[in-house]
Order: C-alpha cells, then structure tokens, then sequence
C-alpha cells in the first residue's frame, strides 16, 4: 500500500508538474525561438514527433514574423545528418524563410540543446521561447532558468497519440533526474 501511495503521488505531483511547463503560452514577446530537436528517420523525414513541432513553429513564425528561430539537434549515430539541419529542410521546404533560422549543430541532449543554442542570443535578450512536444516543455523550462534566462514561455506542439503514453511516462522520471542533474 505504501508503494502504490508512493506512485500516486509521483504520478500526480509530476502531471501537475508537466501541466505547468505548458505555461505561459508564447505571445512573440521575445525575438528567438529555440526549438527543440528530436528523431530524424533514416530517409532525413522529421519523426511524428519532431513533424509536429516544426508544424508549431511554422504556424509561430506566421504569426509572428520578428522572431527568429533556433534550431537546436545534432546528428545521432543512426541519422544520416543533424536534426537541425533536418528540421531547417522541413521549414524551408514548407515555405519559410531561411534568414529566420538559425542552426545549433552539435547538441546530444535536451540540455545542451539550449545550452548550445541560448548562446547564439544576443546578450541584451531577457528571455526566450522554446517550442517542443506538449510533455517535453516543464523539463527544458527547468534547464532555461538554471542557465540564466530569467524569463521563457512556450509554444506547445502535440504529441502523437502513438508514443504519447510512452514518451509522458519517461518524461515523468526524466524531471526527477533533470533535478538532480542541475542541483549538482
């Protein structure tokens, strides 16, 4: 009984957790974008997951045509090039223009994804955006405000259905991690 207790509480307290990092809803208040890398199929086709987020940020970038956009994913060993360079493909074949985007090449996790990429943001900037899958947003929100940014909101794509569950349930753990990653 205690375990379960244990669980729920877990469960709860890190959906409450995921639920928040879906907050505050970017507005074009700040003028770069970082927009989180993910899997890139074999054929340089942009996963479900990452398809969604490019989606996202292009409904973004119409909407808002000051900001400018970092992509942020290196090349994993079974890509056959960065995800960056994937994700700029995607959005220029989709129409958008490429002096908007920015490439962050060399990153292998979410945190160095804004690591590297919050360091091609000019200095004067007090905040940013980041644009990933609905359940990705509370962790890279952690790791924004502990390099420096005192501000950040977000633009939430959708997960897919398929690896949801999947993807939420290992993200649940991957706060507690993060955490004491960063309290390190």
């Amino acid at each position: 009984m205690i375990l379960i207790g244990l669980f729920l509480v877990f469960w709860i307290s890190t959906g409450y957790v995921l639920k928040q990092g879906q907050k505050p809803v970017a507005d074009g208040t700040y003028h770069y974008a970082i927009v989180l890398g993910a899997k890139v199929n074999a054929d340089g086709k942009p996963s479900k997951a990452l398809k969604n987020r490019l989606e996202a940020t292009y409904d973004y970038a119409i909407k808002y045509p000051h900001v400018q956009f970092i992509l942020s994913g290196g090349q994993g060993a079974d890509e056959n090039e960065s995800e960056a360079v994937a994700m700029q493909n995607y959005l220029v074949n989709r129409g958008m223009d490429s002096n908007r985007l920015i490439l962050e090449t060399e990153s292998t996790s979410t945190y160095e994804n804004i690591k590297y990429s919050s360091k091609k943001i000019p200095l004067k900037e007090n905040g940013l955006t980041i644009i990933s899958n609905d359940f990705h947003l509370a962790r890279a929100k952690m790791i924004v405000k502990n390099l420096g940014f005192p501000n950040c909101d977000v633009v939430a794509a959708d997960t897919p259905k398929s690896v949801k569950l999947k993807l939420v349930a290992r993200e649940r753990a991957g706060l507690i991690l993060q955490r004491l990653q960063l309290w390190r």
